[in-house]
């Protein structure tokens, strides 16, 4: 895929193909250029070879869960500064504070999100 030189490159962390494709559709509309990883270390792989702008990335994955990834992410010098968004079914207050202790700009539970305002915040992430 040929990318231009302006676009936002997200990298989208999801092991359910449904809520992948509907995240997907929302930002590919809104003119980011979408990548899919289903698990942790496919995550890990693909932000290592290309690193994108931004990552949204979900807890529980199979292989190597979201914090695993997160853990990886700041380890690794070519990718320690990419802005990463959790979006989770999951709002344990312990499992949040660690997300944002690892280096997560912020915690979104999907119950209270949606496609748009996840596309709609991209902007204002990446400014950091």
């Amino acid at each position: 895929m040929e990318k231009e030189e302006d676009e936002v490159r997200v990298l989208f962390v999801e092991d359910d193909p449904a809520v992948a494709q509907m995240y997907r559709l929302k930002l590919e509309l809104d003119g980011y250029a979408v990548e899919i990883a289903t698990d942790g270390e496919q995550a890990v792989a693909k932000a290592m070879a290309e690193p994108p702008d931004i990552v949204f990335l979900d807890i529980r994955l199979p292989k190597l869960d979201g914090l695993g990834v997160l853990e990886a992410l700041r380890a690794q010098r070519q990718t320690r500064q990419i802005p990463v968004v959790i979006l989770s079914n999951y709002s344990e207050g312990e499992l949040i504070e660690r997300g944002l202790k690892l280096g997560a700009l912020e915690y979104l539970i999907k119950s209270q999100t949606t496609p748009a305002k996840v596309a709609g915040g991209v902007e204002g992430w990446l400014k950091g």
